[in-house]
């Protein structure tokens, strides 16, 4: 009898022929990897796959965890009486946007042209564009996607570029809605607070291409802040200019209707700050080793939401003592930070980048034996940049393989 190809996946013929026992301890279905885009697309689902049957480095969405972390925003938002525009910049992936409007988010954010592009393909609206559109070939797209998604909201922070933006939409015989981003103190984007946020809306309430929906205040410094108390006290430092400008804004006449800010780390912070209308919080949905050690309210971890993004490795190599490495490395994990990942459920060991596709385990203490042939999973050290790394989520319902989630990631 010829032995076939799904034979040698399932494991019929003796594993003394592929290697040792240890490299097979997790029995997959049979279906390698590569053939999970080809049964999707010939329409013959994902019954079957499980997480085992994934190539490595993969990204893992939990759906369990991921569910609840949205219904737990949600919940909080409507006792907070306070709408949820969700940063898509987190995710980039269409289908976890439709999943938090679908829990009553007014829209999303999005950090680049691509993104909002993306989230309007898929159907989603009230899209808040968060970083400034300049230049000609972003504003023309801008444009080209107002025109798709009337609702679609950009912002500005010098006169300059709302005179452009003014002067494309005059020309296009359309109005561009605006917002007015003014700097929490980042010094990154945002006119400053007072006198020439309040100029700059003088001047673009004379603009007839332009329509000012409000005010943007994203103190990102705040949302990092460790220990709970002092990231209050850092959030309300921070924004205090820029709701003393609006209030100096609706005096004149200016009426600001719209205030738009916040993030998962002051998600409890910032709906108690007198005029602020919407959060953004975004990285809520997936967490990440950053998020986890800023300290909750009642403690030094936050896990006001559950750790629902990994990515799965092979332990590939363990040629020295108290070591093992990973296929995990520079382009698995996002490299922002000091630290890198840390094991799911796995105490004693720790991670370091050992390069492009290589990350070295410190085997201290670990609580359970690791060995070659391994597969483990990583909890990510910043879920945005992350992400960026795929192209599609492995999502997840147990161990076995639900959906396969596209990731519209880069800024073309």
């Amino acid at each position: 009898m010829k032995t076939t190809r799904r034979d040698l996946l399932r494991g019929s013929i003796g594993l003394a022929a592929a290697g040792p026992t240890l490299l097979f301890a997790n029995k997959s279905s049979g279906y390698a990897p590569g053939e999970i885009t080809q049964r999707l697309s010939s329409g013959k689902g994902l019954n079957g796959i499980t997480k085992h049957d994934l190539s490595t480095p993969s990204l893992l969405l939990d759906l369990d965890a991921f569910e609840s972390n949205i219904a737990k925003m949600s919940k909080h938002v409507k006792a907070a009486s306070i709408n949820l525009r969700p940063h898509a910049k987190t995710h980039k992936c269409a289908e976890i946007a439709i999943r938090q409007m679908r829990a009553g988010a007014v829209g999303v954010c999005a950090a680049t042209i691509r993104e909002a592009e993306a989230m309007a393909a898929a159907g989603i609206r009230g899209i808040l564009i968060t970083c400034e559109m300049v230049g000609r070939e972003r504003i023309e797209r801008l444009l080209r996607l107002t025109q798709k998604a009337a609702d679609t909201i950009s912002v500005v922070d010098n006169i300059a570029h709302a005179v452009e933006l003014n002067d494309a939409a005059t020309a296009a015989k359309i109005k561009l809605n605006v917002m007015i981003d003014i700097d929490p103190g980042m010094r990154r984007t945002g006119v400053p607070p007072g006198d020439r946020a309040v100029e700059l809306a003088e001047k673009i309430k004379k603009l007839p291409g332009l329509k000012l929906q409000g005010v943007q205040c994203y103190s990102g410094v705040s949302s990092h802040v460790v220990g709970f108390e002092a990231r209050r006290a850092h959030s309300e430092k921070a924004t205090a200019p820029a709701f003393e400008t609006i209030t100096r804004l609706n005096k004149i006449g200016i009426e600001v209707s719209l205030v738009s800010g916040g993030s998962t780390g002051t998600y409890n912070i910032d709906p108690t700050l007198k005029g602020l209308t919407e959060l953004q919080a975004g990285s809520y949905v997936f967490m990440d080793v950053e998020y986890r050690n800023i300290g909750g309210k009642s403690g030094a971890v936050y896990d006001d939401f559950d750790q629902s993004l990994t990515v799965v490795a092979t332990v590939i190599s363990q040629s020295h003592a108290g070591l093992a490495t990973v296929d995990a490395g520079f382009k698995a994990f996002a490299t922002d930070r000091k630290y890198g990942p840390d094991i799911k459920g796995v105490a004693g060991v720790k991670y370091n980048f050992g390069g492009d596709e290589h990350g070295i385990l410190e085997l201290q203490k670990p609580s359970r034996e690791i060995r070659l042939g391994d597969r483990l999973e990583f909890i990510v050290p910043h879920c945005d940049p992350n992400v960026n790394l795929y192209d599609r989520i492995y999502c997840l319902r147990g161990d076995k393989l639900e959906a396969v989630w596209t990731i519209a990631r880069g800024y073309i």
